[in-house]
């Protein structure tokens, strides 16, 4: 006889999981990694590390080395740093946290869509302000929508993923003394920080409730790592310790944090390439029959004018360029995104967009 299976909550019923495809094609453009390998002889320094660790004892439960070196390179101290298996992680130990049952988190939409994925799952009541047409957030209707729902927390993402654009620190500082007064809290979610051409004044601060998620998936070329980190207020990172797995972060991690941050220099080496590739890919774009908006991180939104966008998706895929269909997505119906890669990889998906939108 077969057993009665568990029911999930109700609130999971409609949910659906995050997924960006991963094909086998030539060209993968779809999930904004670096197309860059790791610095010589960082692979062999991190296997020597790790044949010095006791892999058969528990890892720091603090993380304390690598929190240390994010600390100084951060100019804040110690206590002020989380480390976690992936920006995701933390954002899920935020929910946690602050969010909740009976608690509510604003998003602007169109935005990275595992802030609402995971404050839904959390069983955090998600509110979505709309962002205007150039996807920039308009700090008066932020403000009064901030009124109207009291949010305990608020989303900004800097450079906004899918969108690219920054978000101005007139518009973070407004949202920031609105919360600040009613006791939420502000996070900016700074993925894409390094690729930017500016940069904010604002850091942490024992009286502010603003609060700064990073990551080394991106920049520092170690998305197959998964580690993340977020920047607060003792108080705030005291609590996300609270509903944090013990021994959540392994040995492995740790270790490729700490080394990661003494290469600096050779992993930002290409920094300024990529932003140079991402000119050459948005200058090309504007000659052809699509809508392709300015970015500061390291990918770009775009529209065909007269061919489907999932349409257009599935073409590149056949010609074996993989880039991420937004086409679905409220706000951005039609859209794709495209990461940019090494020069070939760049002109391969220029190439391929070519052909299909002079055939089409």
């Amino acid at each position: 006889m077969m057993s009665k299976k568990p029911l999930v909550r109700d609130d999971l019923n409609i949910l659906k999981g995050y997924h960006s495809p991963q094909l086998d094609v030539p060209v993968k453009l779809n999930t904004n990694e670096s197309p860059f390998s790791l610095p010589d002889g960082f692979l062999e320094e991190l296997s020597s590390a790790l044949e010095k660790l006791d892999l058969n004892r528990y890892p720091k439960r603090d993380a304390n080395e690598l929190c240390l070196s994010i600390a100084e390179r951060e100019s804040l101290n110690e206590k002020q740093v989380f480390a976690a298996n992936g920006s995701n992680e933390i954002i899920q130990s935020i929910f946690l946290a602050f969010g909740g049952h009976n608690r509510s988190v604003l998003i602007f939409e169109p935005t990275y869509a595992m802030h609402s994925q995971i404050a839904k799952i959390t069983g955090t009541r998600v509110v979505s302000g709309l962002r205007e047409i150039d996807f920039q957030v308009n700090a008066d209707a932020a403000l009064r929508l901030i009124d109207k729902e009291k949010p305990e927390i608020v989303f900004l993402c800097s450079p906004n993923n899918p969108t690219g654009n920054l978000e101005s620190e007139a518009l973070i500082k407004s949202i920031l003394a609105k919360l600040n007064d009613s006791g939420g809290l502000l996070v900016l979610d700074e993925a894409y920080k390094e690729f930017a051409n500016q940069s904010l004044s604002l850091t942490v601060d024992e009286g502010s409730n603003l609060i700064f998620l990073r990551t080394f998936s991106k920049v520092w070329k170690l998305a197959g790592i998964r580690l993340g980190y977020l920047l607060a207020p003792e108080w705030c990172i005291d609590e996300i310790k609270n509903v944090s797995l013990p021994y959540h972060l392994d040995s492995i991690k740790q270790k490729a944090g700490v080394l990661a941050l003494k290469h600096e220099n050779e992993m930002l080496a290409q920094l300024e390439n990529v932003k140079e590739e991402k000119n050459r890919v948005y200058e090309n774009l504007l000659d052809f029959s699509v809508n392709v908006w300015p970015s500061e991180a390291n990918f770009l939104l775009f529209k065909p004018n007269e061919i489907d966008g999932y349409k257009l998706w599935s073409d590149l895929f056949e010609k074996g360029v993989l880039v991420r269909d937004c086409s679905s997505w409220e706000g951005l119906e039609g859209c794709l995104r495209v990461t940019i890669g090494n020069p070939e990889e760049n002109t391969r998906f220029l190439e391929a967009l070519q052909e299909i939108l002079n055939n089409g």
